[in-house]
């Protein structure tokens, strides 16, 4: 699956963060900015649950991904002096956790700010109001594909 992942983040032009346990982070426009960055997510995102369904079905284990997009200026940079690794860092990756871990397996959520840039050229469905732990309640909505 990780591996397959890795192939989605290569085709849509994305950075591969990092896995912990069962998670899996990327982001878009790090570290170079690009003006596309959250239609390349969400389109990576899109494949991303296509893939898993896939997988669900060849293989009979079922699979059902959360998976939380939001939007915003990071710091980014590489972390330690003998284990290097390259993370991001900041308020909008906090919420794209709460999107992800606040989600509905099988969805893709997504933050007002990551709305306010895919509205036009994605179809979104709107989930309502959730609580978001460290920012109150907060409007999300369910991206679905593109228009």
């Amino acid at each position: 699956m990780v591996t397959g992942f890795d192939e989605i983040m290569e085709r849509h032009g994305l950075e591969k963060i990092r896995t912990i346990g069962d998670g899996y982070m990327a982001a878009a426009g790090v570290p170079n900015a690009r003006p596309d960055h959250a239609h390349a997510v969400a389109d990576a995102a899109i494949d991303m649950i296509a893939f898993s369904r896939e997988l669900s079905d060849r293989f009979g284990f079922p699979m059902r991904l959360l998976v939380g997009i939001n939007s915003g200026t990071v710091m980014a940079g590489v972390i330690g002096r003998k284990k290097f690794s390259y993370d991001v860092w900041g308020d909008p990756v906090n919420v794209a956790s709460r999107m992800e871990s606040q989600g509905i397996p099988g969805k893709i959520q997504v933050s007002p700010a990551t709305y306010e840039l895919l509205k036009d050229d994605f179809i979104l469905e709107p989930r309502g109001r959730i609580s978001v732990k460290g920012k109150g309640e907060m409007e999300t909505w369910f991206l679905i594909g593109r228009r």
